[in-house]
């Protein structure tokens, strides 16, 4: 079966409401267990994604962290921090070098490593996913299909004027870079990275076998590079009520 993670904000459920003065994490990562006998999906949250900040340091010093490619993320198994579900820290990374990313469990037990390639780099244009669970062999996955770029490269100086006037006027929507991954074992797609409802992009385990713990936070890395002009999900301050 078919197994799907995506993040979602429950602080902005509906439009205008303010966040929870509670301080409890608002993100969630949730997952479709299939069809409920109404014929609806079994939907529940599998954990609460948060950033971790450096020691000593604050907001911007993790934003000038990441653009150097370091990632540190607790999952919360709830979402008032009482008890941890997965970590993701950063191994090694550089601006504009591969980084290798630890996924662990509650204990500090090792899960997996995923290791990012940024496009253009090792003779490669699409940016490059391997993940590597625990006792497993790795499987790589490529971002975007190899069309779908030439496209986008077709109409990038439509995009680039675009982009100057959205941030101009305040309007005007670029089309996303191509984020399609599916990682493959052989033949077989065992994951597959796609768009879902909205701007909004699911990860699907598609076979069977993989930690779930590994799946969330392989979600919460893959959202964290989601966007080139800052918004993505660690991105944002998002500083306890």
């Amino acid at each position: 079966m078919t197994r799907s993670v995506w993040l979602s904000d429950t602080s902005v459920r509906r439009k205008g409401d303010p966040p929870p003065q509670d301080g409890r994490v608002t993100l969630e990562i949730r997952t479709s267990d299939g069809p409920d006998p109404e014929g609806g999906e079994v939907i529940r949250t599998v954990a609460y994604p948060e950033r971790r900040l450096p020691p000593g340091g604050g907001h911007d010093e993790y934003r000038a962290a990441r653009k150097q490619g370091v990632r540190a993320f607790a999952l919360w198994a709830d979402p008032h921090r009482t008890q941890v579900f997965a970590q993701v820290v950063t191994k090694s990374a550089a601006k504009g070098a591969p980084a290798t990313y630890e996924v662990l469990g509650a204990a500090g037990e090792p899960l997996a490593l995923v290791v990012r390639e940024p496009a253009m780099t090792g003779g490669r244009i699409r940016t490059r996913w391997t993940v590597q669970p625990a006792g497993a062999q790795p499987v790589t996955g490529l971002k975007g299909r190899a069309f779908w770029w030439g496209v986008w490269w077709l109409i990038s100086p439509i995009q680039l004027a675009i982009m100057v006037g959205s941030l101009i006027a305040a309007s005007g929507d670029v089309a996303r870079m191509p984020r399609r991954t599916k990682w493959r074992a052989g033949d077989r797609v065992v994951l597959d990275y796609h768009s879902g409802v909205g701007d909004s992009f699911v990860l699907d385990a598609v076979a069977d076998g993989w930690d779930e713990r590994v799946t969330a936070s392989l979600l919460a890395l893959l959202d964290s590079y989601d966007s080139w002009l800052g918004d993505a999900w660690d991105a944002v301050d998002r500083t306890r009520a």
